[in-house]
């Protein structure tokens, strides 16, 4: 393979960081090698070290960016939007389409958290729980509104959460549905599950 031009630049650490996205994606953390990836971004072995001190630290820094890009990009989605049942909306509508979006990302976020060391670990679990307790916020608002029965919101944004992440097995973009509509399923059946039926506008898509 070509060497990458300018190997000791950011455009070398970004090329790292997709080539390890592909092989972690493809391979899994433990069977990647660093021959691999250097081949895969067409450097010598040795110059991988000019940007990561070991494989560990790659896929540290792989799911924290994801973890970063997901909490950062929630709180714009959320920002000016009021109101529990409609931030509820807007909370399921962007995790179906950055998961959609992002399978690769989320699907090393969750299957190779094993994989990291226990200082690592504790730092992404504590992201992990940010972005659950933002749902979990909501949920309580409405609850406390009146306007959601929830037994336990910490059970329920579990669930809602695992549904909503599903969607990453399945998804197909040039399926049936795009991703936008299944984004409005998804939402449909999450508040159909939290509010009660008497207490939905008439003119609600939901009755």
């Amino acid at each position: 393979m070509v060497r990458t031009v300018g190997s000791h630049g950011p455009k070398t650490m970004e090329a790292i960081r997709k080539a390890g996205l592909k092989l972690i994606h493809e391979h899994g953390y433990e069977a990647m090698t660093l021959r691999q990836l250097a081949a895969e971004v067409g450097v010598q072995v040795g110059s991988l070290y000019n940007h990561i001190s070991t494989k560990q630290d790659l896929l540290f820094d792989l799911i924290k960016a994801h973890m970063d890009d997901l909490l950062a990009e929630l709180e714009v989605r959320l920002a000016g939007i009021d109101g529990p049942v409609e931030r509820l909306k807007a909370f399921c509508a962007f995790h179906v389409a950055y998961h959609i979006l992002r399978k690769r990302e989320v699907f090393i976020g969750y299957s190779e958290l094993r994989s990291l060391d226990p200082n690592h670990y504790e730092e992404i679990v504590g992201l992990r729980r940010q972005y659950e307790r933002r749902l979990t916020a909501i949920l309580e608002e409405g609850r406390q509104q009146g306007l959601f029965q929830v037994g336990d919101n910490a059970v329920a944004a579990y669930g809602i959460l695992a549904m909503l992440t599903g969607v990453c097995t399945w998804f197909r973009p040039n399926g049936r549905l795009t991703r936008e509509q299944v984004a409005e399923i998804y939402s449909d059946m999450v508040l159909r599950g939290l509010v009660p039926p008497d207490q939905l506008p008439a003119s609600s898509p939901l009755r």
